[in-house]
């Protein structure tokens, strides 16, 4: 017999649902997973501009620093995600919690350039954690108060915010260690609470087939794309400016790194807070509408940043413009997987529109650095920002309509 506390509440479209608090235990649970995971994963964002300046990097080789981790915490989803469906997040998550905590103990003995790139590869198993949870929490939560659930979970982008308020200060003030030991620390607790406290919910399907006919499976699916493309904007642009925002506040405004870190933690968490604002309205009204005004607001105000206005009061405005509606599209895109992705599939679906959305923030700061060493501005990166977020708006208006008429 099954009760409120441990069972996900199911009924027909439109149906306000509640659910237990089994179900709440285990979103706050995989929340702060993610929270933790996403801490280590951004370690080297805040640090990026005084490790460039140690070793007298360029800009374009502090980027590929930064950048690294995103891409291997992008691409890494892809497997990850097809193995939590397989083998439930139970088993996945305290797993890639504990190999999270090699790169981040190894950050306390590396200091060359190439040592660093490595360790920042292994760093990125951290950014998986995204496709463990996704499909943790759709499990116990009916369609109708998915998006909002979701969104909540996004809190844990808040890590890289957590990361840029702590990383620099911490090393200033008890050493350049001690960032790294208090994460290692964290991950460890984490991965023993994860073990004695999720379970995966009542009635999870295990997918039938190998990790390849999945992911294949998957693949063919024309809706996968779209969610990619989107996510790659909404979540790649988040990403994007919370790993180099540091770097181009430090360049274009001449602020000292603990000064942009700061300023970046504002960002990030100003975009975390607009995610489930974003699953919600999704929740309400439709995802599809959302993802149109977000991307049509953040090319907008991608056009006033390219101008470099003045800090105070229009930059700020404008990058936190940003923040809030690529954090809200963020929320919105995977509110729309809730209601598109085939039940023992979702984990496999977050794997591939997670790693396009990891895969939209490895690309920019690239561009940016390469840009500014050739051109000594910011102005064409933040305008092909606002080009792709047209363009995002414009599909989704278009290509997707049929998903808000259907929904």
């Amino acid at each position: 017999m099954s009760t409120a506390t441990d069972t996900p509440l199911t009924s027909g479209p439109g149906t306000s649902l509640r659910t237990g608090p089994g179900a709440t235990l285990q979103l706050t649970v995989a929340t702060l997973g993610f929270l933790v995971n996403f801490w280590a994963w951004a370690l080297l964002g805040p640090l990026g501009p005084g490790i460039k300046e140690r070793l007298d990097l360029g800009f374009a080789a502090q980027s590929l620093l930064v950048a690294v981790p995103v891409l291997v915490g992008s691409l890494g989803r892809i497997p990850v995600g097809a193995l939590t469906d397989r083998y439930g997040a139970r088993a996945v998550f305290p797993l890639v919690t504990l190999a999270t905590i090699i790169p981040v103990l190894t950050l306390t003995v590396v200091s060359s350039y190439p040592a660093l790139i490595v360790t920042g590869f292994f760093l990125g198993i951290g950014g998986t954690a995204f496709a463990v949870g996704v499909p943790l929490v759709s499990g116990w939560y009916p369609a109708a108060r998915r998006g909002f659930a979701i969104g909540v979970f996004g809190i844990g982008t808040g890590g890289t915010a957590i990361a840029n308020f702590t990383t620099v200060r911490l090393a200033d003030v008890y050493g350049e260690d001690a960032p790294f030991l208090l994460i290692a620390a964290i991950l460890a607790a984490y991965a023993v609470l994860a073990f004695l406290l999720l379970r995966d919910a009542p009635g999870r399907v295990r997918p039938a087939g190998t990790l390849r006919q999945r992911l294949t499976a998957v693949a063919r699916l024309t809706v996968t794309w779209q969610l990619c493309f989107l996510y790659a904007v909404g979540f790649g642009g988040f990403v994007a400016f919370s790993v180099y925002l540091p770097a181009y506040l430090r360049t274009q405004y001449g602020l000292e790194p603990a000064d942009g870190a700061l300023r970046t933690a504002g960002f990030v968490v100003l975009a975390v807070l607009a995610r489930p604002a974003g699953g919600w309205l999704s929740d309400r009204v439709h995802p599809v509408p959302v993802l149109v005004w977000c991307f049509a607001g953040v090319a907008v105000l991608a056009v006033v940043q390219a101008f470099a206005p003045p800090l105070m009061p229009v930059a700020t405005v404008a990058l936190l413009g940003m923040a809030a509606l690529l954090g809200a599209a963020s929320g919105a895109v995977f509110a729309l997987v809730g209601k598109v992705a085939p039940a023992d599939q979702v984990g496999a679906v977050t794997g591939l529109v997670g790693a396009a959305g990891g895969l939209g923030g490895f690309v920019p700061p690239l561009v940016m650095g390469w840009v500014y060493d050739i051109q000594g501005s910011y102005a064409i990166g933040l305008m092909l920002l606002s080009d792709v977020a047209l363009a995002a708006a414009v599909f989704t208006a278009v290509k997707m309509a049929n998903l808000a008429r259907t929904g």
